[in-house]
């Protein structure tokens, strides 16, 4: 039987295919305090054990609503919702839209992609509505990803409030 909701997110929030535990782990510290869901899309580059996440003090996981997928599909499955309304977010540094000017609802998925690669181009083609970057100066490569997602996440929670 699965655990009861610990809350009812105000945002999903996706690391496809992330690679570097403490980015994973300052993403999720974030989802926990504006009450966020979670959701990682295997492969990781990490386990993550309980032990694991003791040893690296991470005592928020168990206020914190997650869960892993092993796949895109399994992903787009559990949110079909939210994908078939287009309120699936995907942020990526060759999207011509900035991040400010998406109007994010409540249930809003945020989805970004691993710390090297960033999203798969097959994604990104499926979605050229949803597409959003974020503004760097071309000095910088990419915004690590827990700066990144929490830059977009505090975004869209000031807009709805």
């Amino acid at each position: 039987m699965p655990a009861e909701p610990k809350y009812d997110p105000v945002l999903h929030v996706v690391l496809h295919q992330p690679e570097i535990p403490p980015n994973t782990g300052n993403v999720a510290r974030s989802c926990v305090a504006i009450g966020a869901k979670l959701w990682l899309v295997k492969p990781l580059g990490f386990e993550i054990t309980e032990k694991r996440l003791r040893r690296a003090g991470l005592d928020y996981w168990p206020h914190l609503e997650w869960a892993i997928v092993e796949d895109w599909k399994e992903l787009t499955d559990q949110l079909a919702e939210t994908f078939a309304n287009g309120r699936a977010w995907f942020f990526t540094k060759t999207a011509e839209r900035e991040y400010t000017s998406a109007r994010f609802q409540r249930g809003d998925a945020l989805i970004f992609g691993c710390e090297t690669r960033g999203l798969p181009g097959e994604i990104l083609t499926a979605h050229p509505e949803q597409l959003l970057r974020i503004p760097i100066r071309e000095q910088v490569r990419s915004l690590n990803l827990s700066n990144a997602a929490a830059v977009a996440m505090y975004e869209a929670v000031r807009q709805i409030g």
